[in-house]
């Protein structure tokens, strides 16, 4: 496995993600001049909705798996000590409400083994949809089959998400920036998997034609993770330069909304996770109604699993219920119904 000269050390990738951390709680973190867009969706009202607010059915399958509701504890953090008690205390709350997990990346898991119990979250969650990741860059620097499948099989997880992330890492110093040839890679790896791989942003929104270079790869779903919510480009900034000096490039990227209405339509048969500025079940509701499987969470999350796994699953279950009380006054039964139903 090949690495470039200028790259971190494990040990200082995991002080990164610490710094990252508090970087994501500082409001100069969050884009500041695109919104998602979620909130020009219109959303209809009924007087008479014609069923009872807790016959609406939230549950749906993802990735072979049940879950209660359509929503994913979104992708934040590992590898150090009080990133793994945020990961534990989110995969508690989870656990206890039926919902699905994605993992921060575990790159420095595997340069780094001691940081795998960090991630290994199976233990106080052992039923829950658990999603691993690994950056798409790392697969063009020596990244192969045997890392991905290390990644899914040491922590249990039942599926890999592979971040594309090209604005941040151009941030950061010493980031990857190599990406020449990475679609013709990950369509090398993808299909030598045997368990399903979705391909994701980090927050700055995955684009049609992104998606039409990676179509034969064989992706078991795609999350989009629009630009509206946190800019990871941003988070570098202020991690390493104390403040935001680029909020222009920062701020680039494609608005949630307008990343699934893309998607849908070029690659209307793979299902998507909407994430990036999702913060309330409305939001939720929306992404749904614009052809979203489910949603993932991340950043309203973070505050609470700092506080304790109750704090976080009382956050998911405000955020649960308001995705039901949308549907109900919306007239809808289900999620199945609202899927799509926007164009």
């Amino acid at each position: 496995m090949t690495r470039s000269p200028a790259a971190p050390t494990p040990h200082d990738i995991a002080e990164r993600k610490l710094r990252h951390l508090d970087a994501c709680l500082d409001p100069r973190s969050q884009y500041q001049t695109l919104r998602t867009g979620l909130e020009t969706v219109p959303w209809p009202y009924r007087a008479l909705p014609e069923r009872d607010l807790d016959a609406v059915d939230l549950s749906t399958t993802f990735l072979g798996r049940r879950l209660s509701a359509p929503v994913l504890v979104g992708a934040m953090t590992g590898g150090a000590e009080r990133a793994g008690r945020i990961n534990f205390n989110l995969a508690r709350a989870a656990g206890r409400l039926g919902l699905g997990m994605m993992l921060g990346s575990q790159r420095v898991m595997l340069e780094r083994p001691e940081a795998r119990a960090t991630f290994a979250v199976r233990d106080v969650a052992p039923d829950i949809l658990l999603v691993g990741n690994l950056g798409a860059a790392q697969f063009g620097l020596g990244y192969g089959p045997a890392e991905a499948t290390r990644a899914v099989r040491e922590i249990g997880a039942d599926a890999l998400a592979i971040h594309v992330n090209p604005l941040q890492e151009a941030l950061q110093p010493g980031g990857d920036t190599r990406w020449a040839g990475l679609a013709a890679r990950l369509a090398e790896v993808v299909p030598a998997l045997d368990f399903p791989a979705v391909l994701k942003e980090v927050g700055h929104g995955l684009d049609a034609a992104t998606l039409r270079a990676v179509a034969g790869a064989g992706f078991a779903a795609y999350d989009v993770a629009g630009a509206g919510g946190t800019s990871w480009a941003r988070v570098e900034q202020l991690v390493h330069r104390g403040e935001v000096l680029s909020p222009d490039l920062c701020d680039l990227g494609v608005p949630t909304a307008q990343a699934l209405r893309d998607a849908r339509q070029a690659a209307p048969h793979v299902p998507l996770i909407a994430s990036g500025g999702i913060r309330t079940g409305l939001d939720a509701a929306r992404a749904l109604a614009l052809g979203a499987q489910v949603v993932a969470v991340a950043r309203p999350l973070l505050e609470p699993a700092l506080e304790s796994s109750e704090a976080a699953e009382a956050w998911l279950e405000n955020f649960v219920r308001e995705l039901r009380v949308a549907l109900f006054v919306g007239g809808y039964g289900g999620v199945e119904e609202v899927r799509g139903s926007q164009p």
